[in-house]
């Protein structure tokens, strides 16, 4: 009788050593994907970081330039001064709004959608940011709450009339009208991971007076919405 020795880490019909230096190549490879890693995030975290700070950057930008065109006896109090400031007293939000509603553009603020009336005109103006910035909490507003937008010298005051989830292709909010209306719109949901799938759209109509009230031009801002 005779025996036969077969090495337990040998595969069948492969040379000898094949699996082993398979097995120590895998290892390698582990051992390289924990830093890649760390690496790849933060690199993340360093754009992240960038671009909030150019956005605090230019808000501050835009707030001194508010105040230095609304000091008394610089500039008539009535003429426009091209800049829109939205407050929003429920959600604590103060922000400039910029023109436009490019990617570029609303990583710096709130933009006011061109084409558009500006805010205080016959019209549906139109106002959208980011949900993980500016826009954060517009979740939280409710038919009845206030929304401010300060622009030449005035005090808009907008009431809210309702809300509502739509697709990202539905138009219909955007619509014109012949009374004064104020549209903010937000991707939604809110805290989704990645790109959100649908739209968060807050609809407010002009609060009607005999004379819209003189902003209190004092006001500063300290932070934008959703940095805390």
């Amino acid at each position: 009788m005779s025996w036969k020795i077969v090495r337990r880490d040998a595969h069948p019909g492969a040379p000898s050593g094949i699996r082993p230096l398979a097995g120590q190549r895998t290892r390698q490879l582990s051992a390289l994907v924990g830093p890649a890693f760390i690496v790849v995030g933060v690199a993340l975290l360093a754009f992240v970081g960038l671009q909030y700070g150019r956005m605090f950057a230019e808000q501050h930008r835009l707030a001194r330039e508010w105040q230095r065109q609304n000091q008394p006896g610089t500039a008539p109090k009535l003429v426009d001064d091209g800049l829109i400031k939205l407050v929003i007293p429920k959600i604590k939000l103060e922000a400039v709004v910029v023109e436009g509603t490019s990617r570029r553009q609303l990583l710096l603020g709130p933009g006011h959608m061109k084409d558009t009336p500006p805010p205080g005109e016959p019209g549906n103006s139109v106002i959208s940011a980011h949900r993980d910035t500016f826009f954060r909490h517009i979740y939280e507003l409710n038919k009845g709450d206030i929304v401010e937008v300060r622009r030449g010298g005035k005090v808009y005051d907008y009431r809210v009339t309702g809300k509502e989830v739509t697709g990202p292709q539905d138009l219909s909010v955007l619509r014109q009208s012949t009374d004064k209306r104020l549209t903010l719109i937000t991707c939604y949901p809110t805290y989704y991971v990645g790109p959100a799938p649908k739209r968060l759209v807050v609809f407010a109509k002009l609060v009607e007076s005999p004379d819209s009230r003189v902003a209190d031009l004092k006001t500063a801002i300290k932070k934008p919405a959703g940095a805390d």
